[in-house]
């Protein structure tokens, strides 16, 4: 039982004494007593005047009086009008950080027995990553890592769309305007040369629709009539057909791409423990349709398409399988998670989605309920809000998407300059250098692109996120650096870190080890929400928290080397939670800035 829950349960055993009322302990909220009274939990006791005809002073008094005399963690109290201000007792604080500071693995739930899938990223091979794809797979990478420390079996998977139009359109245009263009000879990155062809393609192909629309056609039907249109789809079905020379053209520039793509992951700090690929599932899901349809989940039309009916459901009538048997994007997700749930039996299944498909996993989830599938009731779209830029929103197939890696470039070369100006690089060597130029350019990115709730549709400042001061990744990892100096002093002085049996602390000390305290429950709270934006809330307050205790209570010059110690082992814990919690974030901490 943590200290909250010790304060609760003798609340509630004080209102079941005293007033003779019985109340659920978790039900007796608590909250930070206000600074200029003294006290560290407050218990708003107004809510229970009426109930007990009582006064909130007197109420608060009997219950104070209680807890002094019954809780050992509360030491004194004081009332404030209908506010009970509770003290907590130094040696409570100081067994608490004793078991925090020999817990190896503080922050790591215990094993839960519940696997989890979590799918991220879901690119297309037509293009390369953008900024939009950056929040994706932080949130996905994020979440898995949240769920792992949770106590979870986490596996991180990826599904590539590779086929279909869009990527053809790359193809056509390719084969039209490439000239045996290779990443090699042109210098440019695979995925980037994709997405070259893609944009080439929608140049071209709207010359083309305002020709015909020049001459007279409509202009709807002059996109259904272009002729690189109707050549982008004839490839399609050779492609489906298993045309050679259009597979060869179709794997080469696919390889170019998940070079490319591997490339930017790496770069990212990203990784999957499978990669799913859309060509060997977009033809799976048939057979579930059937089986629906033997079980009267679906129906089928007199044109013979098949359709589910979820109107009673508060949805609509949703295709399933087209009238001449082909698949849609619904079939194919039916089977693709047939296919998932047996590599890898799990009780959960996370989908890292933007919103804009919220109604379609709605209609998947309910589909699978309504199949009786065992892992339906774990189905979750983690659904996240668009990113937008000062400048606007994106358009790929224009050529003005944000490209992640050109995005990461600049951040390295933002950190660089403000490192450089705030002569933050002293004895650094070239390579040194470089590597914290990147770790502050990817927790910046990160950060700011976490801290928020994954809901939320963004806007995302390039330069507020690098700013060392305020709510951004250089500020928790530099505070990060300047805790490891302090280390690093420590050990030229022989200062062992060590937790006193008894000391009198100061109201600095006590807030670092209650901010500490909180980190395994952040953790619980992050994974059962899937938000690891409540892990950099708690990053950036344990900074923050840690910056007080810095500015307020010495270290070196102390005189009384118990106390010395444990200022060391304080800021040695702070230090190595902050690194568990940026690493949930997949963000690396320096030891030196």
């Amino acid at each position: 039982m943590n200290l909250t829950e010790q304060i609760q349960a003798g609340l509630a055993a004080a209102l079941q004494q005293e007033f003779g009322i019985e109340i659920s302990p978790a039900e007796l909220l608590l909250q930070p007593t206000k600074k200029e009274f003294e006290g560290f939990y407050t218990f708003v006791c107004f809510p229970y005047a009426k109930q007990l005809k009582k006064s909130p002073v007197e109420i608060g008094t009997k219950l104070g009086e209680y807890l002094t005399a019954h809780v050992p963690a509360v030491s004194a109290f004081n009332v404030v009008q209908g506010f009970l201000n509770l003290s907590i007792a130094d040696e409570i604080w100081l067994e608490l950080f004793a078991g925090i500071l020999n817990d190896e693995q503080f922050g790591q739930g215990a094993a839960k027995d519940v696997k989890v899938m979590v799918e991220y990223s879901s690119p297309n091979t037509n293009k390369p990553l953008h900024l939009g794809h950056l929040r994706n797979n932080f949130l996905g990478y994020s979440v898995a890592e949240i769920l792992k420390m949770s106590g979870y079996e986490v596996m991180k998977t990826n599904v590539i769309n590779n086929r279909g139009i869009h990527i053809c359109k790359s193809m056509l245009a390719y084969r039209l305007f490439g000239h045996g263009e290779t990443p090699e000879s042109s210098g440019i990155k695979g995925d980037h040369l994709a997405g070259k062809y893609y944009v080439a393609f929608d140049k071209a192909y709207k010359e083309q629709v305002s020709e015909l629309v020049a001459a007279g056609m409509e202009k709807e039907k002059a996109e259904k009539e272009a002729p690189l249109m109707k050549e982008a789809e004839a490839m399609l079905i050779q492609w489906e057909q298993g045309d050679p020379e259009v597979l060869a053209l179709w794997n080469t520039m696919n390889n170019w791409v998940y070079a490319g793509f591997d490339e930017t992951y790496r770069r990212m700090g990203v990784n999957f423990d499978k990669i799913y690929y859309e060509s060997d599932t977009y033809l799976l899901g048939k057979d579930i349709i059937e089986e629906g349809l033997e079980k009267g989940v679906f129906y089928r039309r007199p044109d013979n398409s098949v359709w589910i009916d979820l109107t009673a459901d508060g949805l609509d009538e949703k295709l399933v399988l087209r009238s001449n048997g082909t698949s849609v994007y619904m079939t194919q997700d039916l089977g693709l998670a047939d296919l998932k749930a047996h590599d890898f039996p799990m009780q959960k299944s996370v989908y890292v989605v933007g919103n804009e498909q919220d109604y379609h996993f709605k209609v998947l989830f309910l589909i699978m309920q309504k199949l009786g599938r065992p892992y339906a009731a774990g189905l979750y779209h983690l659904s996240y809000g668009m990113v937008d830029l000062p400048s606007g929103k994106m358009k790929s197939r224009e050529g003005t998407v944000v490209d992640a890696d050109d995005l990461m470039q600049e951040m390295k070369e933002t950190a660089e300059a403000m490192t450089r100006e705030l002569g933050k690089i002293d004895g650094f060597t070239t390579e040194e250098a470089d590597a914290l130029y990147h770790n502050l350019a990817m927790g910046a990115l990160k950060y700011f692109l976490l801290k928020v709730d994954p809901k939320k549709r963004m806007l995302f400042n390039p330069q507020e996120s690098v700013d060392f001061q305020g709510n951004t990744g250089p500020y928790i990892q530099y505070n990060h650096a300047r805790i490891c100096s302090i280390l690093r002093k420590a050990a030229q002085l022989g200062v062992e870190p060590a937790a006193p049996a008894s000391a009198a602390l100061q109201p600095a000390e006590r807030d670092l080890i209650f901010t500490l305290s909180q980190f395994p429950l952040r953790v619980e709270d992050a994974a059962a929400q899937y938000s690891p934006s409540l892990i950099a809330q708690y990053a950036y307050d344990l900074a923050k928290t840690y910056s007080q205790f810095f500015s307020e209570v010495p270290i070196f010059a102390e005189e009384d080397p118990a106390l010395k110690q444990f200022r060391v082992a304080l800021s040695q814990k702070v230090a190595e939670v902050i690194r568990r919690a940026m690493g949930l974030l997949g963000v690396t901490v320096p030891e030196r800035m």
